[in-house]
């Protein structure tokens, strides 16, 4: 078994507290459980250096991010232009650890000769370029629609790097299926995101009021938001939570029209897990059919019922049961939810809710990862 890891990371995963960092932090978190040593490098841009992630790591290296409008004019995406360091060469080049480039922004390196002989992991968190695509429709601001359909265009033709790579981790079913079709010389093998939740922790009974939650100044979740809120959660009668961070100026006025629906703003964590637990039926809905959304699996963990589209749900291989309802449309979401609230979450969709997350288990997933690499 290996014994030392090194994760590149585009951000300082602590707090985990959105999607990507959280799959960063607790993989991070379970090598630690297994004796691995990680030897973490991250891009510092807004976030702290980290006490936490000191004790967990090995040894923990921050790099400046390079940010600023010239880097737009780069044939390489923004995303990856700005996170381009000699000392992270360096930093790599002095031990023959196992590399472990987290999403497609950390991946310049991939295909450096001097890293030829190293056993290089490719992490996936979306298909980059459709991901892109999708911000870029759903984006209210000009300039910010044209940067994202730029970057979409850039990462597809970056992407080819990942034939450098040993190995490709997707944390998506059909993503699985898009790497083989695309790179077959290279292995792909799904492994789901790691996560918060070492247990399924669901209150039995009833709550009284419905919850959505997201990261609210992305653009996918706010325009999530809007159409819930136009097509769904205007024609109930019933309490509305909307929580998640920063969210924008027209959001808060859109929600402010509905006297029963009410915006929590930038919970922490004790608060953001009380709403979770203590409400009836979690409302999900995304456009986009990319990645595994990491709120889907914390209610799933932690919520009564659970009512999304059927994109939220695709590729991960979850099937709609009595506790997990698919809707697709604003009619079927409204009596659904009437139907719902009338009904208690008892011990045995608790179990049949254990029974569909088996494969998302932290630990499993990591025995599984550790197989992986040995094979290398």
């Amino acid at each position: 078994m290996i014994n030392a890891i090194n994760i590149i990371s585009f951000d300082i995963p602590y707090p985990a507290n959105y999607g990507g960092v959280i799959d960063v932090f607790y993989k991070i978190k379970e090598f630690k459980a297994k004796g691995i040593k990680v030897i973490l490098h991250c891009f510092e841009y807004g976030r702290s250096q980290s006490k936490e992630l000191e004790a967990l790591c090995e040894k923990v290296y921050y790099y400046k991010r390079h940010t600023g409008f010239m880097n737009n004019f780069s044939g390489l995406p923004y995303n990856v232009k700005s996170r381009i360091s000699a000392e992270l060469t360096k930093n790599l080049l002095s031990n023959d650890h196992p590399i472990l480039f987290e999403v497609l922004h950390t991946c310049y390196l991939l295909s450096d000769p001097r890293l030829l002989n190293r056993l290089k992991v490719y992490r996936h968190s979306n298909i980059e370029h459709d991901y892109y695509k999708h911000l870029a429709k759903s984006e209210k601001r000009l300039l910010k629609k044209i940067y994202l359909k730029l970057e979409a265009g850039k990462l597809k033709k970056f992407e080819k790097v990942i034939n450098h790579a040993d190995l490709i981790l997707a944390v998506n079913e059909c993503d699985v299926s898009y790497f083989k079709d695309k790179y077959p010389k290279v292995r792909t093998e799904f492994l789901p995101s790691f996560h918060s939740n070492n247990e399924v922790t669901i209150n039995e009974g009833k709550g009284e009021y419905i919850l959505y939650n997201g990261n609210l100044s992305i653009s996918e979740n706010y325009s999530a938001v809007i159409w819930l809120i136009h097509n769904v959660f205007s024609q109930l009668n019933y309490k509305v939570t909307i929580a998640g961070m920063n969210p924008p100026d027209f959001l808060i006025s859109e929600i402010q029209k509905h006297k029963h629906v009410e915006l929590v703003s930038n919970p922490d964590d004790r608060k953001m897990n009380d709403l979770i637990e203590n409400a009836h039926i979690h409302v999900l809905y995304t456009e986009q059919a990319t990645g595994l959304k990491l709120k889907l699996l914390n209610v799933l963990h932690s919520g009564r019922f659970v009512i999304c589209n059927d994109k939220m749900l695709e590729g991960t291989g979850l099937k709609g049961n009595e506790g997990l309802i698919i809707c697709n449309s604003g009619n079927d979401f409204v009596s659904q939810t009437d139907a719902v609230m009338k009904k208690d979450f008892t011990s045995k969709l608790i179990a049949e809710r254990k029974s569909q997350l088996d494969k998302f288990s932290n630990k499993r997933n990591m025995e599984k990862l550790l197989g992986l690499l040995d094979k290398k």
